[in-house]
């Protein structure tokens, strides 16, 4: 079975001490052509603004969920899901609040292209929030690299999903590949998540044709190896401790292994070719190894 546009379905958005950012969100989302049925908010700040903004923008549709622990992305998103499974939701459509949907057909398209493909997960595009002919962040299709929507061939990419910016997933799906891992916190909690949707066998892609807005992220991803690949390099150390701890523990995860090798060489060019930093190489092994030993303290 796959996504069923006749089921009901349930927004998952996750908040931080954004309230500007998260009321365009909200406005977006509730003015699909093809409506939700629920718009949870989670509220990793706990604050009554949040709350007076759901009301005023979805009075009927709005479930507020305040949690007093900041949950992370990914431990939100778990809340999330669990709450929109719990209310009977046949599929959850996952958003933020620094991103919305480009435009009120956005959920449309998305079932659309799901009933076409057969799909149980369909992501859009994640187009860059100030300039939407650019991509928020690079995209690989086939064996090069995209950094503009009109680099983009044809109207849809099978096997490949940007979680969790604008990705419509079936409940039937979540039965197989779970919730997110609290434990991530931040950074890589998508990727680890489209590890066990890559490994469960479903069939799941992305509508070339839908679009979510972004703002851009692809300055850390640089580009090594005449630009035949990336390497990603968040902007200060916090991000950085999230983003290579966590990787550590992905790519020692079953069905990472070519991953694995790519990430030593990737890295390894990017510090001590590009950088000539060895230090910060060392650094990095250091994150990774605290990844594969399941070490999820937090700085």
């Amino acid at each position: 079975m796959s996504l069923n546009p006749r089921g009901t379905t349930a927004a998952v958005i996750v908040t931080h001490k954004r309230v500007d950012l998260l009321r365009h969100s909200l406005e977006q989302v509730a003015a699909q052509s093809h409506p939700v049925d629920w718009i949870i908010v989670v509220d990793n700040g706990a604050e009554k603004d949040v709350q007076d903004l759901l009301h005023e923008i979805s009075p009927d549709k709005g479930v507020y969920l305040p949690s007093k622990t900041n949950l992370g992305g990914a431990g939100g998103f778990a809340y999330g899901f669990l709450h929109a499974l719990a209310l009977g939701a046949d599929a959850i459509w996952c958003a933020d609040d620094d991103g919305r949907p480009a435009d009120e057909k956005t959920l449309a398209e998305l079932y659309r292209v799901a009933v076409t493909h057969q799909l149980q997960e369909v992501s859009p595009i994640v187009a860059n929030l100030e300039d939407p002919e650019k991509l928020a962040f690079p995209l690989r299709q086939g064996l090069t690299w995209k950094r503009e929507t009109r680099e983009l061939e044809g109207d849809f990419l099978p096997q490949y999903a940007s979680l969790f910016n604008g990705a419509l997933i079936s409940a039937e799906a979540m039965e197989r590949i779970g919730v997110p891992d609290y434990r991530l916190f931040i950074r890589g909690d998508e990727v680890e998540y489209h590890r066990r949707l890559a490994q469960s066998g479903l069939k799941y892609g992305t509508a070339l044709t839908a679009f979510y807005l972004h703002p851009d992220g692809s300055g850390e991803f640089h580009p090594i190896m005449g630009g035949r690949a990336h390497a990603q390099w968040p902007d200060n150390p916090t991000k950085r401790y999230f983003t290579f701890r966590n990787r550590g523990y992905i790519i020692n995860q079953r069905g990472m292994r070519t991953m694995k090798l790519q990430e030593v060489v990737r890295f390894g060019w990017f510090f001590l070719i590009e950088r000539k930093d060895p230090k910060e190489f060392l650094r990095w092994l250091r994150l990774l190894r605290m990844g594969a030993r399941e070490d999820f303290r937090r700085p």
